[in-house]
């Protein structure tokens, strides 16, 4: 695949982080109007909010998800509920576009079969950030994570399977998709703080979407 022949599309390349790992730069671009399109309709159904940690601690990132499940976080914990604890109400439906957009991203990146059934929606300001962690509220660890980049650039920061191991700094733009799984299921992983800026689309704000096989 060269520029010159296909002109029209943007460029899209696999960068290998570690085995398991795979930034897809540019998967998303094609799909990325009508996905901030579904997002707006999905925030409009449940809100972003600003979660509390189990320590209390309002998180910097605005959450909402979509799916048969969404990620929760509060003073009782971590963990998956079928229900927007906001409005009692179940999460909208994954809408088949996501799905099918994660599947193929996964299947790209050596994971064939992936069915998420949850997906956590971010939106970034200039200066939040998501400090390491691992994801390890699932059920199986067999599937992997597929996080799709929208808006403002971004550093991933992507450890190891300790919080203690070196950490690389992976810059993500407008539509880049990396996927994670296998020996990197569980590493750590994070985003540094946002810087500010003005996105042709988004304005001020960077949206990510995060899509796993939670139950």
């Amino acid at each position: 695949m060269t520029p010159d022949l296909f002109a029209d599309q943007p460029a899209i390349w696999q960068e290998h982080l570690i085995p398991g790992a795979v930034v897809l730069r540019g998967q998303a671009l094609m799909q990325a109007d009508s996905l901030l399109t579904t997002v707006a309709q999905l925030l409009v159904a449940a809100p972003l909010r600003h979660m509390l940690t189990p320590g209390g601690q309002t998180m910097s990132v605005a959450m909402s998800n979509c799916g048969q499940l969404g990620w929760i976080s509060d003073r009782h914990g971590y963990r998956y509920c079928a229900q927007d604890p906001t409005s009692g109400q179940p999460w909208p439906a994954m809408p088949p576009s996501l799905q099918q957009l994660a599947a193929q991203a996964a299947d790209l990146a050596g994971f064939a079969g992936f069915e998420p059934d949850a997906c956590l929606i971010n939106r970034y300001l200039a200066g939040t950030r998501l400090s390491l962690h691992q994801d390890k509220d699932e059920r199986d660890f067999t599937q992997p994570i597929v996080s799709i980049s929208l808006g403002l650039p971004a550093t991933f920061l992507f450890g190891g399977a300790r919080r203690t191991d070196p950490v690389r700094r992976i810059p993500l733009n407008h539509g880049d998709i990396v996927v994670w799984g296998g020996p990197a299921r569980r590493h750590y992983h994070g985003v540094a703080p946002l810087k500010a800026g003005l996105h042709p689309v988004l304005g001020e704000q960077r949206i990510n979407l995060t899509l796993r096989k939670a139950g």
